[in-house]
């Protein structure tokens, strides 16, 4: 008994040591994040006044930014903050710094961080293979995934959950958005006057477009569950091409894309400012 005394003030140290740094890249990965959403939304915003290609998700982002000075490094770059946002995802999942508990609630919002980890990973990865000018022939990332789940034992049952999953998150994020509960996030007494106006004005908007957007992406992952057709699956930009078809569609994906631009915005303060429990003395840091 005595002897595992002396160790635990050793353990103690060693973690206080090692996960500020953890906490630190997540932080980045946040910021990471925004820019991303932020590229993605400027592209977009590009498109609908027609001074662009079409609207575009993460991978035509990633080969637009592959073709200016410095593009590849920008991308590893990208690569290494979404790593930062996915090692937080999964410290949610695992460790549950957020208290979100065992029950049926809180299951479900871990095994939606999972879920994240593995979407922000494909992100990740294909910014690599961008990098790397490695040709990605598996068809988009959507579709792969879907067409994976449609081949397991109840499959079309399983792509259509995603579906829900991913219908009941754009709700989250709609609602958090509209309401500014997601303001909650923040700590708030660290933060300027016109830091908080920022906050709370990219994230309502950003957040409720947000929340639209993966509306989309959800129904379409409904319609391949329906019709056992991966191609049916559609990510971002499938999203964004059903906006543009729509009645008005210029305006609207005008509008989608600020929201996204904002979205980011509101990412890169939370990355600065988001409380983060894990590894930390103070429960509000």
């Amino acid at each position: 008994m005595a002897s595992s005394n002396p160790a635990s003030p050793d353990l103690k140290e060693t973690k206080e040591e090692i996960k500020p740094w953890v906490r630190r890249f997540a932080r980045f990965g946040f910021m990471t994040k925004g820019t991303v959403y932020m590229l993605i939304g400027i592209l977009t915003l590009m498109a609908s006044i027609s001074i662009g290609g079409e609207a575009t998700g993460t991978k035509g982002m990633f080969r637009s930014l592959a073709g200016v000075l410095f593009g590849e490094i920008l991308l590893w770059i990208i690569a290494i903050g979404l790593f930062g946002y996915i090692s937080w995802l999964i410290i949610k999942a695992v460790v549950d710094p957020l208290n979100k508990g065992k029950d049926g609630k809180g299951l479900i919002s871990r095994i939606g961080y999972l879920v994240g980890s593995i979407i922000y990973g494909g992100l990740a990865l294909n910014a690599i293979k961008i990098a790397l000018h490695t040709r990605s022939d598996g068809g988009d990332t959507e579709q792969t995934f879907s067409a994976r789940l449609l081949s397991q034992p109840f499959g079309q049952w399983l792509v259509g959950l995603v579906g829900v999953i991913v219908i009941g998150y754009g709700i989250y994020e709609f609602y958090h958005g509209s309401t500014g509960t997601f303001m909650k996030r923040m700590r708030l007494a660290e933060m300027e006057k016109h830091k908080r106006k920022v906050a709370k004005h990219t994230g309502q908007f950003g957040l409720s477009a947000r929340g639209i957007v993966l509306g989309l992406i959800g129904f379409f992952f409904i319609q391949t569950a329906l019709s056992a057709n991966p191609s049916e699956a559609k990510g971002l930009d499938g999203a964004l091409s059903e906006i543009a078809q729509q009645p008005h569609g210029q305006v609207l994906l005008g509008v989608a894309a600020v929201g996204l631009i904002l979205y980011g915005i509101y990412q890169m303060v939370r990355g600065r400012y988001t409380h983060m429990n894990f590894g930390e003395k103070s429960s509000l840091f």
